[in-house]
């Protein structure tokens, strides 16, 4: 089984920035697709960013050119930095993986953490 754990969320005044971390442990991370999603109060958890097993990652239009998704796989680790943050990106965000297709469909997610809080002001 796979288990994550992230880290990073807190508060932030509009442009500024934080950086979320996700680390894995069961299995290999280097196999899965992993991806950020996020939930704000009153509407629907969407997705912002995935990356593939080789690197390559796809973002959400609302986050385009100031979110970057990243892996390590040597330390099981994804990442995802968010500059020019703005109050619209206050949520609840959520780390997952997957062995299925790599996009930002929440339902091909099997494997979930319990979310970090981020709040831009």
């Amino acid at each position: 089984d796979v288990q994550l754990v992230e880290s990073g969320g807190g508060s932030v005044q509009g442009g500024g920035s934080l950086r979320l971390s996700c680390t894995t442990s069961g299995s290999t991370q280097w196999s899965y697709c992993m991806g950020w999603f996020r939930q704000a109060p009153g509407k629907e958890r969407e997705g912002v960013a995935v990356i593939d097993s080789r690197g390559r990652p796809s973002y959400a239009d609302s986050v385009k050119g100031r979110f970057t998704i990243s892996r390590d796989n040597a330390k099981n680790t994804v990442y995802l930095q968010m500059n020019s943050l703005r109050p619209e990106d206050t949520a609840m965000y959520y780390c997952a993986a997957t062995y299925l297709t790599c996009s930002l469909v929440e339902r091909d997610f099997s494997y979930w953490t319990q979310g970090t809080q981020v709040t831009v002001s």
